[in-house]
């Protein structure tokens, strides 16, 4: 997939480009899997658990970061940890997507004195 705005090759499950940031619109799949909760493989700090949050629920995973980091602050840091943890170990790490490489340059010419 193409990202309409900066013209840069991005994931085909993508909902935000990773370079400018603008959202992606999804083309309705008529017959598509159901979508799957699972942790992102390009979208990761840690382990990827916000990331795939983000992919499932449609929505940036920046958003889904703060909240997360906002919950674990008020509830005393030790439940919103536990519970990182354990959707690290529950939760699936998802289909890794692989760029075509980018093309070789050209031969280059050295100028003659």
């Amino acid at each position: 997939m193409v990202c309409p705005k900066c013209q840069r090759e991005i994931a085909d499950y993508s909902s935000y480009c990773y370079y400018c940031g603008t959202r992606q619109a999804r083309a309705a799949e008529v017959g598509a899997p159901p979508r799957r909760l699972h942790r992102s493989v390009v979208d990761s700090k840690i382990a990827g658990v916000c990331g795939g949050l983000g992919e499932y629920f449609d929505t940036d995973s920046t958003i889904v970061r703060l909240v997360w980091a906002l919950v674990t602050i008020f509830t005393g840091i030790v439940p919103g940890i536990l519970v990182y943890l354990a959707a690290w170990l529950i939760m699936p790490l998802g289909p890794a997507y692989m760029q075509a490489p980018a093309a070789a340059p050209g031969p280059t010419q050295t100028p003659h004195a």
